[in-house]
């Protein structure tokens, strides 16, 4: 069984309860619009294995290192972790070919700021969007995900909220 702690859309905010909301996962799936690479550098010190993708904000250091998408398997469960992906109904063009062709059993996006946990009955996936992490947008609450994977089981999943955002 493992912990994952899923975040997007930073733009380069750390907030500590970040570490202290995810000090017990195995993972942390970072949804993109990282902005400053330290997010990343942080959120290793907090999880052994951090999985992170780009998004349209970032740059530099955080291009050099993090891909657009990526394709993973944990606890038996084939993911897709990318930062523009729509959602059930509203993929974003090549997604929703990715997903089937690759057996996608959950995909994680960020972009849209809009927190949102779905199925998608036609491809037989769970589709998750943790919402914003950071300051910067027009998100009321900034928002984090945290779920269990065991042998295949999504479980356990949570909205955490961290607040109001700061203007």
């Amino acid at each position: 069984m493992k912990t994952i702690g899923i975040l997007s859309d930073t733009h380069s905010c750390w907030d500590e309860r970040y570490a202290a909301h995810f000090k017990d996962c195995n993972e942390i799936w970072h949804a993109g619009d990282i902005g400053d690479i330290d997010v990343i550098r942080r959120l290793e010190e907090v999880a052994p294995v951090v999985r992170a993708v780009r998004g349209n904000i970032d740059h530099g250091d955080v291009c050099r290192r993090c891909r657009e998408a990526e394709l993973f398997e944990t606890e038996g469960l084939r993911v897709w972790l990318t930062h523009i992906g729509g959602y059930p109904g509203k993929y974003a063009p090549g997604i929703k070919n990715s997903l089937v062709e690759n057996r996608v059993n959950i995909m994680v996006c960020g972009h849209s700021h809009i927190l949102k946990v779905m199925p998608d009955p036609q491809l037989g996936l769970l589709h998750i969007n943790p919402g914003a992490a950071g300051h910067h947008g027009w998100q009321k609450v900034r928002t984090l995900i945290r779920l269990t994977l065991d042998a295949g089981v999504i479980g356990g999943l949570e909205v955490i909220e961290l607040g109001k955002i700061k203007i």
